[in-house]
């Protein structure tokens, strides 16, 4: 439940925040007809990210794809903090700089651009998403922990555009990167033994396999890894906290809250 959680707040409140900038950029830039370019987008990158979702959730021969998704989604992962952590700072200028190049042309084209803009990037983080809670097994808890998640996202994203200047989103990034990095090295496990499990890895298949064996959910390893995730990213915050870090700066521009 608190990896889905974790997982659907971090995501969702990415989605929110390329929302939010799309909109308040078009009503600044006075293309307010296009607005609807951007919720005609959501709707049909929120269809993608269910289809895609569903189809992975239903895939035949699932036990075969169970480990080479794991290290897709452990890939995924880990190149989406990166690229978060370096690119944050310039977040809003980038989706401004995209809009502006959509926008400026004339009629059809301007709303086509808008639409596809936004489709791109809502339904690369749906389907992030989706690839990633493919991952946890507790159907119940998951459901929970993503709805969860959601409200989250949402309520983060409404305090960023209502009070920015106090919405430490640059703290908020570096403690949901570690926590991420702890999942990275649980998807890794699981996703090598399952290949091993299938025998995917060659003459290496059963040594591997009978290595990894001990390090399941259940065992020591399993369970300090578990304990790391809520451990680690508090750490983080506490440490932060005592050495001035967790505060925004005043006059700071939101968008440019600390790297991610």
């Amino acid at each position: 439940m608190l990896q889905a959680f974790v997982i659907t707040v971090r995501e969702g409140l990415e989605a929110f925040l390329i929302v939010a900038i799309s909109l308040a950029y078009l009503r600044k830039s006075g293309r307010t007809e296009l607005t609807r370019a951007v919720h005609v987008g959501i709707a049909a990158a929120l269809a993608i990210s269910a289809v895609g979702g569903y189809l992975l959730y239903n895939a035949a021969n699932q036990e075969l794809l169970e480990g080479p998704l794991a290290i897709v989604a452990a890939v995924s992962v880990t190149w989406m903090v990166v690229h978060m952590w370096r690119a944050g700072r310039r977040m809003k200028g980038d989706i401004e700089g995209r809009l502006a190049s959509s926008s400026g042309r004339a009629g059809a084209a301007a709303f086509a651009g808008v639409f596809l803009f936004t489709v791109l990037m809502i339904s690369r983080e749906g389907i992030e998403t989706a690839l990633l809670l493919l991952q946890l097994k507790e159907t119940l808890n998951l459901v929970a922990g993503a709805a969860l998640g959601l409200v989250g996202a949402a309520a983060l994203a409404s305090l960023w555009s209502r009070y920015g200047h106090r919405v430490n989103l640059g703290l908020f990034f570096q403690v949901t990167a570690i926590f991420l990095f702890v999942f990275v090295v649980q998807l890794l496990i699981a996703g090598v033994h399952e290949m091993s499990e299938q025998n995917m890895i060659g003459s290496l298949s059963e040594p591997i396999h009978e290595a990894t064996e001990s390090w399941g959910p259940d065992s020591a390893f399993g369970h300090a890894l578990t304990y790391a995730l809520v451990l680690l990213p508090a750490g983080w915050l506490a440490f932060k906290a005592l050495t001035g870090g967790g505060t925004q700066k005043a006059g700071q521009p939101p968008h440019t809250a600390g790297a991610r």
